[in-house]
């Protein structure tokens, strides 16, 4: 039997280690260049991001790195070109008073962001209503913003609204919310089975049409499937999910399933896949959760602030919830420095940049690489690990480098096939117009 000497068998394995070592950190090496490269070439749209108007005043804008997961220093840090600013109303009551609360908050919301754009850093980030706009815009080395209105309830029983709302800068509008509109059902309806018109109204369709008329891209994140079914029959352009992922993978009633993912493609749409945890992957985000919440209760409790229950968080109005969003990062912040987040996120980890890409994935493989695109929900509940903030954003592009994605590929799913759907809408509303 041969006998071997302990150093000179270290001598033998101890380079080919390296050796792999090396290797290995060479292939990154170049993978991380590779992705700073595409990432710096390719415009990057973020479809979803909410904004509160207290953030829009001559002392707290986006001009500054506020608390906030999108500002402009945050855009600039991570390589977020295009950030789609949300116009959004919570649902509220079907009448006089309800319509107009809603319309105020809404006109506040459209107000903030053109003060932001013309008063506040004019210098910085400009205002697009164009695919034309935005490359301009890039091309001249500033950021670019658009609008998008999340529930069409302030536009209350007046139509005109839609035309007024689109010279305005809105470019996509879904027509409810979580509560039925006066426009259609939600997928909230999924929970208790009460529906008001078991897809769109005869307001809703009107609407539609309105909005085909003027290239206002329908969006049907938030409307129910039997809605969605008379929006993709009905409409004469592509439509749209400004925010939503893939039923296949995460049964929640805010994401697409097959059938509706296939009608979206074939009509031409896309769907902007969304970094919200819950629908990417809800039992790990479920048992992430119920880790972090003692600590988030202790944290919580030490600052005098109490975080609402789901049930209670389903029924906020707009103040209300940015009041809790602004709580939660508060805490969060402290957490995430608090050493027990260590061990939790070991033992129990978040929902990732991974989970996100699996879902994109998903949905290229089911209806192809041109209706794929990417959002976040930012300011709004969205934010996962290693994209929890516009200054992130890059390493969204790195998984999809990882994943063997093309630089052509990734310039459609960053914003290249919305822009293409916004075009086309843009398109067929001329031809409506007679122009």
């Amino acid at each position: 039997m041969k006998t071997y000497n302990l150093t000179y068998l270290l001598a033998l394995i101890l380079p080919f280690t390296a050796c792999q070592n090396t290797t290995k950190m060479s292939k990154e090496n170049s993978l991380l260049a590779k992705a700073k490269e595409i990432h710096k070439n390719v415009i990057t749209i973020d479809t979803h991001n909410d904004i509160s108007v207290a953030n829009f005043t001559d002392s707290l804008n986006y001009s500054t790195d506020i608390n906030t997961q999108v500002n402009i220093p945050k855009m600039e840090k991570g390589g977020l070109d295009v950030s789609w600013l949300i116009v959004y109303t919570a649902q509220g009551p079907l009448d006089a008073d309800g319509y107009k609360t809603a319309y105020k908050n809404a006109m506040d919301k459209f107000n903030a962001i053109h003060r932001l754009c013309e008063k506040y850093a004019p210098d910085k980030i400009e205002l697009a209503l164009t695919s034309n706009d935005v490359r301009r815009i890039h091309k001249a080395g500033k950021l670019v913003a658009m609008i998008g209105v999340e529930n069409a309830y302030p536009m209350g029983l007046d139509l005109r609204n839609v035309k007024k709302f689109y010279d305005l800068g809105a470019r996509y509008m879904s027509l409810s919310h979580n509560g039925h509109s006066q426009f259609c059902d939600s997928h909230t309806g999924e929970k208790d089975s009460i529906w008001l018109y078991h897809g769109l109204s005869d307001l809703g369709k009107q609407a539609l049409k309105e909005m085909n008329k003027w290239g206002i891209m329908a969006d049907v994140s938030h409307p129910s499937k039997e809605s969605f079914m008379d929006m993709i029959k009905l409409s004469k352009a592509p439509i749209i999910a400004s925010h939503s992922a893939a039923r296949g993978l995460c049964n929640n009633s805010r994401n697409l399933d097959d059938e509706e993912l296939k009608l979206l493609a074939k009509k031409g749409g896309v769907v902007q896949t969304v970094a919200f945890a819950g629908y990417l992957n809800a039992a790990k985000d479920k048992a992430y959760k119920a880790a972090v919440k003692p600590l988030y209760d202790a944290i919580g409790k030490e600052m005098g602030i109490v975080l609402p229950d789901s049930e209670t968080m389903s029924s906020m109005t707009d103040t209300e919830f940015e009041s809790y969003m602004t709580n939660l990062k508060k805490i969060k912040k402290i957490a995430d420095k608090d050493p027990r987040m260590a061990e939790i996120r070991k033992n129990t980890p978040p929902v990732n940049v991974q989970d996100l890409v699996d879902h994109i994935d998903y949905m290229v493989k089911l209806i192809g690489i041109d209706h794929v695109g990417i959002s976040s929900d930012f300011d709004g509940g969205g934010g996962i690990d290693g994209w929890n903030d516009a200054s992130e954003t890059f390493n969204v592009t790195l998984e999809l480098v990882k994943r063997g994605y093309t630089e052509k590929q990734i310039a459609k799913l960053w914003g290249g096939n919305l822009l293409r759907v916004l075009d086309d809408c843009q398109r067929i509303a001329k031809e409506i117009q007679g122009i």
